[in-house]
């Protein structure tokens, strides 16, 4: 776990990457009543910028968004040799191809909406203990 000072969690803390604030909301009340400290990008520009300056113990991030994709979000960071905390990607994407992608791309874990909580809370936890 992470022993950065915006960390005010026992249980980590969490950026959600996502341009759909309904979804937002519901992610971030799942994951806050688990005890997770949640921050919000609420695109893939403001999600680089959030990962270059702070630090998350797990990134939860979607693909389809309006400015970059979550794909181009972490191949970006990572060309610029950011060091990029476990990524869960949550996405409506469910073709084969794009799940292979993720998990190309070295992601924790690939969840298609709607996760339920249970599958949302498990996957964030494998990812934490990568």
């Amino acid at each position: 776990m992470s022993t950065n000072p915006i960390n005010l969690s026992p249980n980590g803390s969490v950026l959600v990457v996502d341009d759909e604030p309904d979804t937002v909301d519901l992610i971030r009340l799942t994951l806050e009543t688990a005890g997770f400290t949640v921050h919000q990008a609420p695109d893939g520009t403001s999600a680089i910028q959030m990962i270059q300056n702070g630090t998350y113990d797990v990134v939860l991030l979607d693909i389809m968004m309006p400015d970059i994709s979550g794909f181009d979000v972490l191949q970006q960071l990572r060309n610029q040799g950011v060091e990029v905390p476990p990524v869960v990607f949550l996405t409506a994407r469910k073709q084969d191809e794009d799940r292979q992608t993720g998990q190309d791309m070295g992601a924790s874990d690939y969840l298609t909406k709607p996760a339920t909580r249970g599958e949302l809370l498990d996957a964030i936890q494998h990812a934490l203990e990568q």
